[in-house]
């Protein structure tokens, strides 16, 4: 019936499940092979099977599990979309954790949900970000991104150590604020991974922080403050 090929697409959206925990995979794999547009293609337990076993089975979705014994599902995100570009991920995590939802709006996370979520709700949160959609809330990015940021700061500080940094670190901080995986920023300026990472480490170093995604929220800053000046001669 033609109901059904609407239901079900061409293909079905295919889903990669991490988790830790047996009970709720196996919770998450009946929940969502019930559905007829859906498939569960692969599962794994530790963030090493996720890396090794993810990529060979290509899915639309990777449903991952934010906290992991060997790992964190934010890293199984950035480096999974760094193999698969159009892979959309959906962050799963037991509670409220405004910095690991930042950590997972900087890794390319196309979602994230609590595990509170009921069944119909998680499913529809597959079949958004399968779209191609993004299930981050903007509201609350812009408020997260804020609440990085220290009020009683003057600009002139920041500025000075944005003057610090030279014109290949500065080209860094703005691909790390596109969101860009350390390989990716090392093949787009035709670097060594090892020598990004020394690029980052030393710009962390210039601009007093300590995690590359406070980093990126100062180019968002600078990125904002230059399209308020009618942009530089020079990027």
């Amino acid at each position: 019936m033609s109901d059904d090929q609407n239901v079900s697409r061409e293909a079905p959206i295919t889903v990669f499940l991490l988790d830790d925990h047996e009970v709720v995979r196996r919770g998450l794999r009946d929940l969502l092979d019930a559905e007829p547009d859906i498939t569960v293609v692969g599962e794994a337990g530790t963030a090493e099977q996720g890396l090794a076993r993810g990529p060979a089975l290509r899915p639309d979705v990777a449903v991952l599990d934010v906290r992991l014994p060997d790992g964190d599902g934010i890293s199984v995100c950035r480096e999974l979309r760094s193999r698969m570009p159009g892979l959309a991920c959906l962050m799963l995590t037991s509670f409220d954790d405004e910095e690991a939802l930042l950590d997972a709006i900087m890794a390319g996370a196309a979602g994230y949900v609590l595990k509170q979520i009921k069944g119909s709700d998680l499913v529809a949160a597959v079949r958004t970000v399968a779209t191609g959609q993004s299930m981050l809330d903007p509201a609350t990015t812009a408020r997260l991104m804020h609440s990085l940021r220290d009020p009683g700061a003057a600009k002139d500080p920041e500025d000075a150590r944005l003057a610090a940094l030279t014109e290949r670190e500065r080209a860094v901080l703005e691909l790390i604020g596109d969101g860009l995986t350390n390989r990716q920023i090392a093949e787009q300026l035709y670097l060594s991974e090892k020598t990004v990472k020394n690029h980052i480490s030393r710009l962390l170093g210039k601009l007093g922080v300590e995690r590359r995604v406070q980093a990126a929220v100062i180019a968002a800053q600078v990125h904002e403050h230059e399209h308020d000046h009618g942009g530089q001669a020079e990027r």
